[in-house]
This record gives structure tokens, C-alpha cells and sequence, in this order.
């Protein structure tokens, strides 16, 4: 239910008074009485939504500069010429002495429909901005060139969460390459642990998402934990059993040869 029909309802069905409902709703006393006055007025149609367009516009054109808009588009463009708000704005100014702004002819002309859109250019409420909807769901990484006071440039590279938009690592350095991407990523899992995803440019200092990844590999089982150490334990065996005992070096053969007295 809409405040107005609360304030009616309490006005005419409570039979408050206007400064009673106005204290109870936290409205201006004034729009009480008007909405008042406007239910006695028309009924049930107070209740309907008003329109906020001003009565009267001192700004607007006149009508006769709006004719001479249309009448030069036409002619424009049946010869063939230029017909747009620019070359409206310049032959009203120089043939009619009127000043008129480009963006004001561009609305005249598509009042008029005068104006072909162009479905290639989607309206900007169309548009779906993406974030990831949990903490390290995903991490945005890219690097931008900036010129220290000393006149060094330097490349500043960034690891941003999608989510809350935390710089998790934000490092300069005097080219970008991608062992150091590498390692600030691993600063990064350090800090925030592991991401589900990566989200880069096609630049070549950034590799695959799945390579720069650090997830452990998942825990085994205990039935593979005991038939690895099985299989491990017998080959020690066998490898034992076919190796040979290491033999003592044979002893120096003595010399038959026999002093001389």
C-alpha cells in the first residue's frame, strides 16, 4: 500500500487529523493537506501517479526554429549533403541568424523521428556487470606503465579480488615478465590462498590460468594409502633379493720373488 493511501486511510477512515498523520507517517503537514484536498477533489484518482513535467519551459525552442531544423534536413538530404546536427547548427547560424547547439538539433531530429537508430549501439542499461558473487571466486590480474618522479618507468602489477575488490599484491618493477607474474601470484596464494579462477588479457607475460595454479593435489583414500605402501614394500623386496652381497676385494698376491743374502 502506498504512503498516500495510508495517509487517506487515516484521514478519512480513522478520522485523524492532519498533524496526527503527518506525525505518524514523518510527512510534511502541507502535502497532507493537499492530498487531502486532492481526494475530495477527484476520488480514487489521487491516488494515480502525477506527472513532474513542468507547466511552462522558458528554455525550449520555439516552434518556428523547430520547422526551419526539419525543413533543412529534409532539403539536405535530398541533395545528397551532410544533414547533421553540425551542419544544421552551421546554415541556421549563417542563413537564418539563429544559434542553436548541435545537441539541441540532434533532440529536435529525433522528436521528429527524423533519426534512424542504430541497433548496434546497445543503451547502457543493457549492459550486465559481471563480479564474482564469493571471496577468491575469482582474481583479476593485469599490470599498467607508470613513470616515477625520479623519470624511471616502471610497470605496476596487480592481483585484485573480484569480489571484494581487495588488492591482494600490488608489486613495481621495471618490466613485467612472466616469472614474475609467477612468483606475485604465489605471494599472492600466500596472503589470500588459492583462487577457483584467473581472469587476464591475452598478454604473453600471463600464462594459463591452470598452469599458474598451486591446488595440492586431492588426499588419497586409505585403501590407495595401503596398497601403495604394499606395492612399495615389495618391490624393496625384490630389489633386495636380486641385488648381490657386496664381496670383500681379494687379497694381494705376495711376490715369489726371495731376497738375496
Amino acid at each position: 500500500m502506498s504512503k498516500a493511501r495510508l495517509v487517506i486511510t487515516a484521514l478519512f477512515v480513522e478520522h485523524q487529523s492532519p498533524a496526527e498523520v503527518a506525525a505518524r507517517y514523518d510527512v510534511h503537514r502541507s502535502w497532507v493537506y493537499k492530498l487531502k484536498a486532492r481526494y475530495e477533489a477527484e476520488g480514487d484518482a489521487a491516488f494515480e501517479p502525477r506527472s513532474r513535467r513542468p507547466k511552462t519551459s522558458p528554455t525550449a525552442i520555439d516552434p518556428a526554429v523547430v520547422e526551419l531544423i526539419i525543413g533543412l534536413r529534409t532539403r539536405l538530404t535530398g541533395k545528397g549533403l551532410d544533414a547533421g546536427p553540425d551542419t544544421i547548427a552551421w546554415h541556421l547560424a549563417q542563413h537564418h541568424g539563429a544559434v542553436v547547439s548541435p545537441a539541441t538539433i540532434s533532440r529536435t531530429l529525433t522528436r521528429a523521428g527524423l533519426v534512424e537508430p542504430e541497433p548496434r549501439k546497445r543503451p547502457k542499461s543493457s549492459y550486465i556487470r559481471f563480479e564474482a558473487s564469493l571471496p577468491n571466486e575469482t582474481w583479476q590480474s593485469d599490470f599498467t606503465h607508470y613513470r616515477l618522479t625520479t623519470g624511471v618507468d616502471v610497470e605496476v602489477l596487480t592481483w585484485l579480488d573480484d569480489c571484494t575488490r581487495f588488492a591482494i599484491n600490488v608489486t613495481a618493477h621495471r618490466a613485467v615478465t612472466a616469472i614474475i607474474v609467477r612468483d606475485t601470484f604465489r605471494q599472492a596464494v600466500r596472503t589470500a590462498g588459492i583462487p577457483a579462477s584467473t581472469l587476464t588479457d591475452n598478454g604473453m607475460v600471463f600464462p594459463p590460468s591452470t598452469s599458474c595454479r598451486e591446488v595440492p593435489p586431492p588426499p588419497a583414500s586409505p585403501a590407495v594409502l595401503a596398497a601403495t605402501r604394499s606395492r612399495t614394500s615389495s618391490a624393496a623386496s625384490t630389489s633386495s633379493r636380486r641385488t648381490a652381497e657386496p664381496t670383500t676385494p681379494p687379497p694381494k698376491a705376495k711376490s715369489n720373488a726371495s731376497s738375496r743374502p
